[in-house]
């Protein structure tokens, strides 16, 4: 067959079964290989749909600039289709996008501007507002916005969700993706589940993101969110794509689960793709085991290529250095919290304790900070630097309540963390927190991080 132009080409994706990985598990494993879309991703499919949506509403004209933020995977689509129809390309990354993902957008004629990661969505400086003032600032510009632009989730409910149906001819009972804009997800689990009614979809998050909590409480909760590292999944907005009535469950993965996986696909399934896939992958696996019947077809969706990822999960030193491989010199939150005996009680004070009382706690105890919680949750954190100038400039503050006082959260982190990503995200004046498996509440200071790299 001759296409016209590479776009023509994106859809169709084959689906493979898992061969090895899948050992032990009841019901069938199959893989949507999505790098076989031109762009290596399944971002293809909703690039174009956005773009000629907005062609068809007036938005996009001739001889336009297509503006956005992205993780890298809907800039390559987005920078194909405006290669075929003749748009000019500006993209927005978070700096812990791979290199790779920057390099291939400036090989295919975008210019792309790197913002930084660690501010809130608000931040001017944050990806999303960059493209949004671009968008504002260029004449003719045009901003897709994936999170929001509802023509991503309908890409998926047109094309992902029928191949689906129709290659496993109507026999897929389960359905697993990452989530991240929610496109991919609440397409085509709406579709399948259009279909049959007792579908099963299980969205993959990672830890330092939104999703999952806000799906069991309803409750946005701010103190889930920290940093991480995988790319593509997990987000500390909630973006109109995610339709959450169609996700029936969510399962979080830690950043080194979804490496060790990711490169499991590629040297036992022959499957070379990127980092969330190995989320996807390493999260259905475990919904499997305990739920997956003799009978049952599961379908995972597999987003993008591993070319976007030869410099970290594909590179053993960037491994070793983020603790993802066997080595001694590194260990984790887990370690330090696994040491700690049963009877550990983490030292807290409440928002309307007396400001002089959690100062005798802190010196009864010892410590230098100490959360501050209300209801269960971790709603600020007194330092005794901070709280030593706050008394000197004003003495009387002592017989303030703490909620007076008190500073920001400290931060929560994923309890695989390595001790070298602890430590760089160990503030000058705040130590970090992290749940136990048990869900009880862990402080971890620069002493813990010290005493476990001397063990």
């Amino acid at each position: 067959m001759i296409y016209n132009s590479i776009i023509d080409t994106i859809g169709n994706t084959p689906l493979v079964r898992l061969n090895k990985l899948n050992k032990g598990i009841a019901g069938e494993v199959l893989v949507k290989v999505e790098y076989f879309n031109p762009g290596n991703s399944m971002k293809d499919r909703m690039a174009i749909k956005m773009v000629e949506d907005a062609e068809k509403a007036g938005v996009l004209k001739p001889g336009g600039t297509i503006i956005e933020g992205t993780s890298g995977n809907t800039g390559m689509g987005l920078a194909l289709t405006g290669i075929a129809k003749g748009y000019k390309c500006i993209f927005t990354m978070a700096d812990k996008q791979s290199k790779e993902k920057i390099d291939i957008l400036k090989a295919v004629g975008a210019e792309v501007i790197v913002c930084p990661t660690n501010v809130s969505p608000d931040d001017p400086r944050s990806y999303y507002a960059v493209a949004r003032k671009l968008n504002k600032d260029i004449p003719n510009s045009f901003y897709p916005n994936q999170y929001d632009n509802l023509s991503n989730w309908k890409a998926h409910y047109e094309t992902t969700g029928p191949e689906i149906w129709k290659d496993t001819a109507g026999t897929v009972t389960h359905f697993v993706a990452g989530v991240g804009t929610g496109g991919s997800m609440s397409g085509t689990a709406k579709y399948l589940k259009e279909q049959f009614d007792g579908l099963v979809s299980v969205g993959v998050d990672t830890y330092g993101s939104v999703f999952k909590k806000y799906k069991e409480t309803g409750e946005f909760d701010e103190n889930e969110i920290y940093p991480y590292l995988t790319e593509g999944i997990g987000e500390d907005i909630l973006p109109k794509n995610v339709d959450f009535s169609v996700i029936d469950h969510f399962i979080k993965v830690t950043d080194k689960d979804a490496a060790v996986m990711t490169r499991r696909l590629s040297r036992e399934e022959g499957l070379f793709v990127g980092w969330s896939c190995g989320s996807a992958v390493h999260g259905a696996l475990e919904y499997a085991k305990e739920n997956l019947k003799k009978g049952d077809v599961m379908v995972i969706l597999l987003p993008d290529h591993g070319t976007r990822y030869l410099g970290k999960v594909y590179n053993d030193e960037w491994m070793r250095n983020h603790g993802f491989m066997e080595n001694k010199t590194y260990r984790s939150a887990r370690d330090i919290v696994n040491a700690r005996n049963e009877e550990y009680q983490l030292v807290v004070v409440r928002k309307m304790d007396k400001v002089r009382d959690a100062i005798a706690i802190m010196n009864e105890k010892s410590v230098s900070q100490i959360p501050v919680m209300e209801d269960g949750q971790v709603v600020g954190c007194l330092t005794d630097n901070k709280l030593l100038l706050k008394i000197i400039e004003n003495p009387e503050i002592k017989d303030s309540t703490v909620d007076q006082v008190m500073e920001d959260s400290m931060h929560f982190v994923a309890l695989d963390s390595t001790l070298d990503v602890l430590s760089s995200m160990v503030e000058k004046e705040k130590a970090v927190l992290v749940r136990d498996e048990a869900h009880r509440v862990h402080i971890i200071t620069k002493h813990d991080i010290l005493e476990a790299i001397t063990r």
